[in-house]
């Protein structure tokens, strides 16, 4: 009997060593400390030092400590005057689509930017700085409203950039657009307009301005500002009133011209909807007797995943 029993457990031992192993999962540390800061890492650093070697910030916690110093948390790019469509715009019913998926993280304060096909391209943090037309039309397509505004932004037209500690990332202007074709009639009504929606503009600083009347020049060269014909027009209304804002309830607008021309951020990097406005319309810049503004062209609303 003894035998038999050692028998088997020779046999066992012998199989246990043949048996494929297979590897203990180690658990592995969250990228945590490359990517939000335990402190902040910006006391005592220098906007040169600081802008040397730049990237865009890597969490929130990052772009808040970056906000304190006045260092922007996106591109540093200076965008042109005009916006630039991505390659792929979905259409449902010879219409645009509207982006309806919304992806936030960190309790609502970080919005995931994707393309035309649901990538992510980019994440917008809340309490950062930016500069270029995309991250500031998702800025405020996600948090805009209630005086929320990139951190650059300040609404004293007067401010001046030098001393300023944002200095030539510096952006102006929060204030109410009327948006009154009665009186201004080469302006085309927006959507909502008499219905409640209350629009505001701000500033995009571009690097430039072809528009009549309006001096070419860099909008911020770190001394002066050049407000230039380029401004972020949106506004969001909670019409349900069940405590969230749904897609047909934000608009966000760029207009390249001075209120010339209109052009709807779609939710997502490169979505922009048809221009419409007086210049598209043939009508003369600005003029109130030479102007046929064009009507706002609908969108369809979708989500990106099904397309």
């Amino acid at each position: 009997m003894k035998r038999i029993i050692s028998v088997i457990l020779l046999l066992l031992l012998l199989l246990s060593a043949c048996a494929p192993q297979v590897p203990v999962a180690t658990p592995t540390t969250p990228p945590t400390s490359a990517t939000v800061p335990l402190s902040d890492p910006y006391i005592g650093m220098s906007a040169e030092e600081f802008y040397s070697n730049y990237t865009p910030a890597t969490s929130l916690q990052d772009a808040l400590y970056r906000s304190e110093h006045g260092f922007l948390s996106g591109s540093l790019e200076v965008p042109q005057q005009q916006f630039t469509r991505a390659d792929y715009q979905p259409t449902s019913d010879d219409l645009y689509i509207h982006n309806t998926d919304r992806h936030y993280e960190d309790g609502g304060n970080t919005y995931v930017v994707t393309d035309s096909k649901g990538n992510e391209v980019m994440r917008i943090y809340k309490g950062g700085g930016y500069i270029t037309l995309e991250e500031v039309a998702a800025y405020m397509y996600a948090f805009g409203g209630d005086e929320n505004l990139p951190a650059n932004y300040t609404t004293k037209k007067s401010a001046k950039p030098a001393g300023n500690k944002w200095g030539q990332y510096l952006r102006l202007n929060h204030s109410w657009y009327k948006n009154n074709p009665e009186k201004y009639p080469y302006e085309p009504e927006l959507p909502g307009n008499g219905a409640g929606f209350r629009y505001y503009e701000m500033d995009i600083g571009t690097t430039g301005t072809a528009t009549p009347g309006y001096s070419p020049k860099l909008y911020n060269n770190g001394k002066s500002i050049v407000r230039g014909a380029a401004r972020l027009v949106y506004t969001k209304k909670d019409i349900n009133g069940n405590g969230t804002y749904e897609a047909h309830e934000v608009f966000v607008f760029y207009t390249h011209n001075h209120y010339n021309d209109f052009t709807e951020y779609l939710n997502y990097y490169g979505g922009w909807g048809e221009t419409f406005g007086n210049i598209t319309g043939g009508g003369v810049f600005d003029s109130k007797t030479q102007c046929s503004p064009t009507p706002y062209v609908h969108v369809s609303y979708d989500s990106l995943l099904g397309n």
